[in-house]
């Protein structure tokens, strides 16, 4: 007998689907599975085997042949148990599905007492198959709370394969779960948080360059000596980004699903906030692998990506953000395919001013004129073309630690970053722009206009620091957001001077 079942694989973050043919027929006995298989489908076949006997029913002897189509598509993960399983039963009779099995997708790893365990990209896989018009997802009970979020599909859980059957077989009542998200943006980004932007102690210049920031998207590099309080502010630009609304909270959720970094969670509603070691290779900040998966630049898609001791990361790991941050995507190649993730992300970083951290302190700092520029030599010059905001952390003294003042709290200050955000949102209705930062050099002629007098003033700026075409356009869109933050109809002189103070000598266009 033969029948087909429809499953899926993740490939990128969107699934591909997969039809599992089982072909029961006589001839020696055997079970054959083929169809370009990774080593864990190729296992399938023992778990499936095993869970099937232990659920108390028996495989016929006869000759059993697997095809997962398309065959040139390499499948990859665990989650071809559940439908093989299902498969091999419908094909030898043990299942009658009362179902329409051309409009189900199931998903499901096996274990060898054939209960159900979890898979990743559950979410990503109920809205493709949404998408792709199918009506119901069988899987996991573990999964069922993330894929649950996807409205226009039954999604239906199962805790075994026992359990898998005799919903099939119209036996047991289905329980169609539901997953109803309520966002309050008021209440996000506050739960669970620790940091504060009430804990930071002066630096008001420092919370300055982070509001804009914030408010315009802009990638943002503190540069300072240790204890100066940079790796603090960077830490708590997240606590005050606008709380996400709930296409990027299932954009989000999808890719961590995918990665299996939910962690107990079945939604994600905040921002991530991603910060790797600088030990970090350049193949765990893009993504690949053998099995191709989301790394640190997808896994910040719609958060920040924190980049403390900047200088420290290898280069080859830098230089994969280049492209990502310039087209908001990131492609991989593979001899399996090509994969696109999203990398639509803020990039906030921290770094010394030389390897001992205290130039041009020179009672503390050794280093020489040369060490100093290898050190910061380490980020390119394009790379840091591609940071819009770059401002120098003070060393503070113990009068202003002492002070007291009353401090703006990250609520306080995300605030601020929201209604700029709105002003942003009303300016480029219609349009593909979002922020203040993804502005093109066209788009700046019609949304950033300058009078004579600004044109003048930042002519002779330039004239002053050297700077690429790149960075040019880079302080017209800072002072874009400087002057939203105030208000300001037009960009005036004081926004541009503002915006080209955050331009330092050591960039190298």
């Amino acid at each position: 007998m033969f029948c087909k079942i429809h499953s899926g694989t993740i490939r990128g973050i969107e699934m591909l689907p997969v039809e599992i043919e089982v072909d029961v027929s006589p001839g020696l006995p055997s079970l054959d599975m083929v169809g370009l298989l990774s080593s864990e489908v190729r296992e399938a076949r023992e778990r499936v085997r095993t869970a099937v006997k232990n659920m108390g029913e028996t495989i016929p002897p006869k000759r059993i042949t697997i095809n997962l189509s398309p065959a040139g598509v390499r499948k990859d993960g665990s989650g071809f148990d559940l439908p093989i399983g299902i498969g091999i039963l419908t094909a030898i009779g043990v299942v009658s599905p009362v179902y329409d099995m051309n409009r189900t997708v199931v998903v499901g790893e096996l274990s060898l007492d054939g209960r159900l365990r979890g898979i990743r990209g559950a979410l990503a896989i109920a809205a493709s198959a949404k998408e792709k018009g199918y009506e119901r997802i069988i899987l996991p009970g573990e999964n069922a709370g993330e894929a649950a979020v996807v409205e226009g599909i039954d999604v239906i859980a199962a805790d075994s394969l026992r359990d898998c059957t005799d919903i099939l077989n119209g036996l047991k009542k289905v329980k169609v779960e539901k997953n109803i998200v309520n966002l309050h943006p008021e209440d996000l980004q506050d739960a669970g948080q620790k940091e504060d932007f009430s804990d930071v102690n002066g630096q008001e210049v420092l919370k300055r360059a982070a509001v804009i920031a914030a408010a315009g998207r802009h990638n943002i590099l503190f540069i300072g000596p240790p204890g100066s309080g940079k790796t603090m502010v960077a830490s708590r630009i997240a606590t005050i980004l606008p709380a996400p609304d709930l296409r990027e909270c299932i954009e989000i959720t999808k890719i961590h699903s995918i990665a299996g970094e939910l962690k107990g969670e079945s939604f994600i509603t905040k921002r991530p906030f991603r910060s790797p070691h600088h030990t970090i290779t350049a193949r765990a900040m893009a993504g690949g692998g053998l099995n191709v998966r989301p790394g640190e630049i997808t896994l910040a898609h719609r958060g920040v990506l924190f980049l403390d001791e900047m200088a420290e990361y290898k280069r080859e790991a830098l230089e994969v953000l280049r492209q990502p941050m310039e087209s908001k995507r990131l492609v991989i190649t593979r001899t399996s395919g090509v994969y696109e993730f999203p990398a639509d992300f803020m990039l906030v970083a921290a770094a010394n001013p030389c390897r001992c951290g205290y130039y041009p302190d020179r009672s503390r700092c050794r280093c020489t004129e040369r060490e100093v520029n290898n050190y910061i030599g380490r980020i390119s010059g394009p790379l840091l073309s591609r940071i819009d905001i770059m401002i120098s952390s003070p060393v503070m003294n113990v009068g202003e630690l002492q002070k007291k003042v009353i401090r703006e709290t990250s609520l306080d200050l995300r605030k601020k970053v929201e209604a700029v955000r709105l002003i942003q949102s009303e300016r480029y209705k219609g349009t593909d722009i979002s922020f203040n930062s993804d502005l093109s050099p066209g788009d700046i002629k019609k949304y950033c206009y300058l009078g004579e007098e600004q044109k003048k003033f930042l002519r002779d700026v330039l004239q002053v620091i050297s700077v690429s075409t790149r960075t040019y356009y880079k302080i017209i869109k800072v002072s874009r957001t400087i002057a939203d933050l105030e208000g300001a109809v037009n960009i005036e002189k004081r926004h541009l001077a503002e915006a080209a103070g955050y331009r330092p000598e050591l960039e190298k266009g």
